[in-house]
């Protein structure tokens, strides 16, 4: 019950204009590798570990700033940009506690949000710097979903259009998961909450450390491991409503203990 890994170097970022049949077949390749599980891995996207381990390391030092720092930056839900900025903590799933995690969300480009200039300039340049990385190669995998599914390959590009404004709500978002005492775990707690995205799909960047596990149809969790320079692509609530359930939006949780932290592009 392993994830399949599929070459996407054909239409990987920094490549020339695929032909049309390379196109069909990758399309046809990501379909068939969803029908077990709403997840499959991508190698060759154009997006290396080395800069993912970069922004993973610059958003470390936001993180280990001082809380009155970081709170200046929080969340502010009631804004134009609801979603954008630091959490302090969460819970994913509702009948569990609080999860051993904080996350800062990027969902706007706008220059008027209010950013960790001062404190994490290097922060506020990486993160802006991979969205847009995120933002082209979800454009190409829009068009490779629509192709596998029949559709023209500009139907969900054209959904998509405002992804980086504030009416759109297409996240990247950046979690740390500090280091913890055995002892202080409460019963039942984890790293990240069982829940299935809402978007339309994630693109999921794990560290070395990995405990990620995701659900296969047979009901199990399986690992979702990581593996070298590949990113984990899997499809969330509102796809799968699109696809009239064609694509399964699956469920997923983290459960190590002490991951330093991970990037998580859900787009929508």
């Amino acid at each position: 019950m392993n994830i399949k890994v599929i070459d996407f170097g054909a239409v990987g970022l920094g490549t020339p204009e695929p032909s049309a049949a390379e196109m069909e077949r990758i399309s046809r390749e990501i379909i068939t590798a969803f029908g077990d599980i709403g997840f499959v891995y991508l190698k060759n996207t154009g997006i290396e570990d080395q800069a993912v381990f970069k922004v993973m390391d610059i958003s470390k030092n936001f993180f280990q700033l001082p809380k009155d720092i970081k709170q200046q930056y929080a969340r502010i839900v009631d804004s134009e940009i609801p979603s954008q900025g630091w959490i302090e903590s969460e819970r994913l799933n509702s009948t569990k506690c609080e999860e051993l995690k904080e996350v800062f969300n990027l969902t706007s480009l706008s220059e008027s949000h209010n950013w960790p200039v001062d404190h994490a300039p290097e922060f506020t340049r990486s993160m802006e710097s991979f969205y847009k990385a995120c933002q082209q190669l979800s454009v190409r995998i829009l068009k490779i979903i629509a192709l596998g599914l029949g559709l023209e390959s500009d139907f969900f590009t054209s959904k998509h259009k405002r992804m980086g404004s504030n009416p759109n709500l297409t996240t990247l978002r950046t979690a740390y998961y500090p280091p913890i005492q055995k002892s202080s775990v409460k019963e039942n707690q984890v790293r990240c909450g069982e829940h299935s995205d809402y978007g339309t799909f994630t693109l999921l960047f794990q560290d070395k450390n990995g405990g990620l596990e995701v659900m296969h149809k047979s009901g199990q969790f399986i690992a979702a491991p990581y593996i070298p320079n590949t990113l984990l692509l899997n499809i969330a609530d509102t796809l799968q409503r699109w696809s009239s359930d064609t694509l399964i939006s699956t469920l997923k949780f983290h459960i190590t203990a002490h991951l330093p932290g991970a990037a998580r592009w859900p787009s929508g």
